[in-house]
């Protein structure tokens, strides 16, 4: 009997042993989930990058602004048939949708930003989005002000505070200047040169006259007005109505046969 019992307890023991030696790898298959949440994470991350590097293209100047404002090739070969889309006072209301929809449609643009609309963060966020989808920030002053009215002082505020303050939210400076009502000084046009900047008007523009406030009115006018030809440097504003209407506009002026340039081809030095 006693040898008997003395059998059980061995057996006993050597189970006993074998549980307590087993491995815990609860901890490594964690440590294996997290990784591959990271590695999924990652990965995903580089789609996305991908996806907003395949939508900027290369910034060879191919184009250059002539003193209509328009858009005209530099080299013989390159395509005529090419028109400039431009978003003035982003980021309002619309702006990011509007960014949206133009990255939806593969097309390009360049969005005149003021000071005033960056005064939150959630504001700078959204220009900062704006500008990782792609698109070209441009500087339209701090207040939209009237630039002629000003002191070379406050002028100089209205323009190198907005570059300052948008090369700390997007990590750059604009490459283009536009003034409000394209009423520019000469101490404006030197600075905008002073600070590396393009100046830009405009060709036409029609969305903040009452009468074209709406979308199929804005839609209408800017594709059918007499002002559109090879080159015109169209203006539009973050307003409901071109947010609601910027959709059929690319898509009338790619039926008239138009390029939507890319503002990264366009000479600035």
């Amino acid at each position: 009997m006693k040898k008997f019992i003395k059998t059980i307890l061995f057996f006993t023991m050597i189970l006993l042993v074998a549980c307590t030696s087993t491995p815990d790898t609860s901890d490594e298959s964690h440590e294996t989930t997290q990784q591959e949440d990271e590695i999924k994470e990652e990965n995903h991350e580089m789609e996305v990058n991908k996806e907003e590097s395949n939508f900027k293209t290369e910034s060879e100047s191919q184009y250059e602004i002539n003193d209509n404002w328009s858009i005209t090739p530099i080299e013989e070969d390159m395509n005529e048939k090419v028109v400039l889309l431009t978003i003035d006072d982003a980021p309002d209301k619309y702006g990011l949708e509007m960014a949206k929809t133009l990255k939806e449609l593969d097309a390009h643009a360049v969005f005149f930003v003021n000071g005033h609309f960056l005064s939150t963060p959630e504001k700078q966020e959204e220009l900062k989005k704006i500008h990782d989808m792609g698109f070209v920030i441009g500087n339209h002053t701090f207040n939209h002000a009237y630039l002629p009215e000003l002191s070379k002082e406050e002028q100089k505020e209205e323009i190198v505070e907005l570059n300052d303050l948008i090369e700390e939210i997007i990590g750059e400076r604009p490459t283009f200047f536009r003034a409000p009502n394209g009423a520019n000084t000469d101490y404006t046009k030197q600075l905008a040169e002073d600070e590396n900047m393009l100046l830009m008007n405009w060709s036409y523009g029609y969305d903040w006259e009452p009468e074209y406030q709406s979308k199929e009115a804005i839609t209408e006018i800017m594709l059918e007005t007499d002002l559109l030809s090879n080159g015109s440097n169209l203006l539009m504003h973050d307003r409901e109505w071109t947010a609601s209407a910027l959709a059929d506009i690319v898509s009338g002026l790619r039926e008239k046969g138009y390029e939507i340039i890319d503002p990264h081809q366009i000479k600035t030095k």
